[in-house]
């Protein structure tokens, strides 16, 4: 409604007569003529957190895919019966939407949008064309918003342009270049959006260190090395907070009026085999009592067999995700800790990968109100949980899955960018065995977009589910 708002314009035209005056007339005292940028930014946190916790590229796609959640009824998407109008969301709401509105703010005068309005813009930009070039692949970047059909650039350009962006970002933000309003994150800390555009260019270094390492190590160096640091503590995290209806968190709407979703099979034997104390806060106990442990639901299966589950037998994700006021967590302390670890198992930067390792389940506890410290030590002393140097993509694959449930498209990218923990179709999937790897095109691309649309499909591989992306090395 504030963005509305802002767009708002009355125009009061004399048919009556010309005059000098005609434009004080066509102005209206009570209106706002210009988009202003807190009421722009506002806007762009929420949508950017519907679009990345929402149903269509979250819970109802990518949960689906790293086996977090699984469905009970219209089972269609956990088995990848789905078309190219299943992943229209992420592109339309990223570009119609997030990009045009953060572009707008960071073409503002001096005047309309200081410095640190077009840093925070630029890292959100930045953060919404990542999304976008994780699930689709090549998209478009440079023309993106300048031309009505751009020409898509491979992902290998998006990433490397990002990291040149965000640099300009981390040069705009400062104390000193003013006041920021608006910020329903970070609530105008300037020096927690420096930390945040640092931690998204250590992440951006690990997406391409399978692919271009001398870019990767020097990036990550950059990120680490940088005065603005990382995010370092779990108060640090990049977070959206919900309210109450209408405004609440996206997972709480759904539950309201559906019963589709429960959490994965895969995932509670697993926090089971690990004895993880977060299977309490990922999962609810089945509604009937005489179950009394948590059970989760196949991925992968018919409509009749998901359901004969039973609805009552079978777990639900955990209330922590299904309140109104849940956050939209997008970049954890967590995560950070762990690409740090695996930043010092490559050799890119100095450190302890096990003592990180070890801090990144910690910070992960932590966020979901894990803190007894006997219980946390039992748990990483645990083999099973141990740090395997040998294997330290097993050992922070694995992990990084369990502290990204809920986060479906960046615990997307970590699983294919990683390959751990070994995941297996479900038993009635449609693609021959094979877990999706990346999104669709929305099809009006084809059809409106048509030549950069089949000249992105040529270089980069046909527009199926199974195609991988330029980072998927294996």
């Amino acid at each position: 409604m504030l963005k509305k708002l802002a767009y708002i314009t009355l125009f009061a035209v004399s048919l009556v007569s010309c005059s000098d005056n005609l434009d004080e007339i066509n102005k209206n005292p009570n209106a706002t003529e210009t988009p202003l940028a807190p009421y722009l930014l506002t806007g762009s946190l929420k949508q950017g957190a519907d679009i990345y916790w929402g149903s269509d590229n979250n819970f109802n796609s990518s949960l689906l895919f790293v086996q977090h959640w699984a469905k009970i009824q219209y089972t269609e998407p956990d088995r990848y019966d789905v078309s190219n109008t299943s992943f229209v969301s992420l592109w339309n709401t990223g570009y119609a939407t997030l990009i045009t509105d953060l572009n707008t703010i960071i073409n503002f005068p001096d005047q309309q949008a200081n410095a640190n309005y077009k840093g925070i813009a630029l890292a959100l930009r930045s953060w919404t064309f990542l999304l976008l070039t994780d699930a689709y692949g090549s998209i478009p970047y440079k023309e993106a918003g300048l031309k009505v059909t751009p020409a898509y650039n491979t992902q290998k350009e998006v990433y490397t342009g990002l990291l040149e962006d965000l640099k300009q970002a981390q040069s705009l933000l400062s104390p000193a270049n003013g006041t920021v309003t608006g910020d329903l994150a970070y609530k105008g800390d300037v020096l927690k959006w420096k930390k945040l555009v640092n931690s998204l260019r250590l992440r951006i270094a690990l997406r391409i260190s399978d692919k271009e390492p001398a870019l990767a190590k020097q990036a990550a160096i950059e990120a680490t090395s940088d005065a603005g640091g990382l995010i370092s503590s779990n108060s640090d995290i990049f977070q959206f907070i919900y309210i109450s209806s209408p405004q609440q968190n996206p997972a709480s709407a759904w539950f309201e009026t559906r019963d589709d979703f429960r959490i994965s099979k895969t995932l509670v034997d697993k926090l089971n085999e690990l004895s993880d104390p977060r299977l309490p806060v990922y999962a609810q106990l089945p509604s009937d009592a005489t179950v009394g442990k948590y059970v989760g639901g196949g991925n992968g299966l018919s409509n009749s067999a998901a359901n004969s589950q039973g609805f009552a037998k079978t777990s639900k994700p955990g209330t922590y995700f299904l309140t109104s006021a849940s956050p939209a967590v997008i970049v954890s302390y967590s995560e950070v800790l762990f690409n740090l670890s695996e930043a010092v198992a490559r050799g890119y930067i100095a450190g302890d990968a096990e003592q990180l390792y070890k801090n990144a389940i910690t910070a992960s506890l932590n966020q979901f109100g894990i803190t007894n410290a006997t219980t946390v030590a039992n748990y990483l002393n645990q083999p099973t949980v141990k740090y395997d140097a040998s294997n330290y993509a097993k050992s922070i694959g694995t992990q990084k899955w369990i502290a990204f449930f809920g986060q479906g498209l960046d615990a997307f990218v970590e699983w294919r960018r990683l390959d751990y923990p070994v995941l297996k179709a479900g038993p009635d999937t449609v693609l021959n065995g094979q877990i999706p790897s990346r999104f669709f095109y929305p099809g009006t691309e084809q059809s409106l977009n048509g030549t950069s649309y089949q000249t992105a499909v040529s270089a980069q591989g046909k527009d199926l589910l199974t195609t991988k992306l330029w980072f998927d090395v294996k």
